[in-house]
């Protein structure tokens, strides 16, 4: 069902384009940074970008006081810098308040954060509601910090400003809305997140171009906080979502993931299982967690959203995950195509699926003396299949669905799909209300 959203041509180089491009930037849950990676997805997308000021009471929440950094450096008494922001943007404890003076070697390796399994890497560590301030290195440098006092200078700003997120709306037939969101927030990551933005915009494109059932809103904005100030700000629309998709870590090698919603079997739960059964490959489906990407706040008990999560690798699983590890290295060109296949194939899912009603129920229609197959029984004609047009007349009685039909039957998706259409357009079907918008419930 991919067929229904079309492919964007060359998509495979122009997402790894775009990933090699945002690589650079020094990102965090508000900033410049933020503001220069949205400025390029814009290039993709007509992105519409919404600033929230500091201050803002978002639930429990406040935003943040803006945090930019220019620079970070530690020098030895002689000069000597031994670590250094421009060469990479890891180096700095993501929120770290300014500061510029001589610290004991002590005092500095209480700020010094590295990961002893993996002492080649930077790790990423952040301190965005405490202030703090402090450096990250590879745990085989602290043996090189033998000096008594080192000079230590972060020029960042902790002022008020405002947390920045974008939006694209594909508007469909219907104002029922399906959610796709990306977190916009780390810094230079690649599988997290450069690679859902990569897999958004992609998809973006690709419903731009084609006219949907569902009307799409695409979000590109930095987790938790994001999410959270997302959900305050859309409260009285947000029961439009009758389905919801996060994408993240879809850029590595290992094999698809689906993180239901807290639903367990909301539609798009049993799309997504259902399109990874056809892909044919190695895949997991996942239980809900309150832990782990964005779903966790649409899946918040006052929400109860049908969202959930898809990835490759999931978060904390794969020995890169938020170190410097996490580079253009790790992003394998193929399985970033397969990510956005999979999920066109979910949405593909999510766009078809209808409820319809039998016109004539009190026993089955003569099927042949309206052309649609041949007199003999059990061929095919014009490929849609008896088997599949007996079970859509049998189950069409407005509870079931043609994602229903597909289960229960077990005949694939995109037969019940062309079925439906035929049996539609000769009359014997009409369709309901949309009785799966279930995203209702705020």
């Amino acid at each position: 069902m991919s067929s229904i959203i079309p492919e964007t041509p060359d998509a495979e180089q122009r997402m790894l384009r775009l990933i090699e491009e945002l690589y650079p930037i020094c990102r965090s849950i508000t900033g410049e940074g933020v503001r220069q990676t949205l400025s390029i997805v814009s290039r993709e997308l007509p992105l519409r970008i919404h600033e929230v000021s500091t201050g803002t009471p978002v639930f429990d929440w406040t935003v943040p006081k803006e945090w930019n950094v220019r620079d970070a450096w530690v020098k030895r008494a002689r000069g000597e810098k031994v670590v250094d922001f421009r060469q990479s943007n890891l180096h700095v404890l993501g929120y770290s308040s300014p500061i510029h003076r001589i610290v004991s070697r002590d005092e500095l390796l209480a700020h010094l954060h590295s990961v002893p399994e993996h002492p080649r890497w930077i790790p990423y560590r952040n301190s965005f509601y405490r202030e703090n301030w402090g450096f990250c290195v590879a745990h085989d440098q602290l043996s090189e910090f033998d000096d008594p006092e080192y000079e230590v200078f972060v020029d960042s700003t902790l002022s008020d400003g405002s947390l920045t997120y974008g939006e694209f709306e594909v508007v469909g037939s219907v104002p029922d809305e399906i959610l796709i969101w990306t977190h916009v927030c780390h810094p230079s990551l690649c599988n997290d997140n450069l690679s859902g933005i990569a897999v958004a915009s992609q998809l973006a494109q690709a419903i731009a171009q084609a006219s949907p059932h569902h009307s799409f809103r695409f979000v590109f904005a930095p987790a938790t906080i994001g999410a959270i100030t997302w959900l305050a700000m859309n409260e009285s629309r947000v029961r439009r979502i009758v389905a919801g998709l996060v994408l993240a870590c879809v850029g590595d090698a290992g094999h698809p993931n689906y993180m239901r919603s807290r639903r367990g079997n909301a539609r798009v739960d049993r799309a997504a299982e259902y399109a990874l059964r056809e892909v044919g490959q190695k895949f997991e489906v996942l239980p809900f967690s309150p832990y782990g990407y964005d779903q966790r706040q649409f899946c918040s008990p006052g929400f109860d959203l049908p969202v959930g999560c898809f990835m490759r690798t999931p978060n904390g699983a794969y020995p890169q995950y938020h170190t410097s590890g996490d580079n253009l290295d790790i992003i394998d060109g193929p399985s970033l195509l397969s990510s956005l296949a999979i999920v066109r194939r979910i949405l593909g899912i999510l766009e078809a699926d209808r409820f319809y009603i039998n016109q004539n129920p009190k026993c089955e229609p003569q099927l042949g003396k309206r052309g649609i197959y041949a007199a003999i029984g059990g061929r095919q004609r014009e490929g849609h299949d008896e088997m599949a047009l007996l079970w859509v007349l049998n189950l069409s009685d407005s509870r079931h669905s043609l994602l229903d039909i597909a289960e229960r039957s077990g005949i694939p998706f995109a037969a019940i799909a062309r079925a439906a259409g035929v049996l539609l357009e000769c009359g014997l079907l009409l369709p309901t209300s949309e009785a799966g918008s279930e995203g209702r419930s705020t």
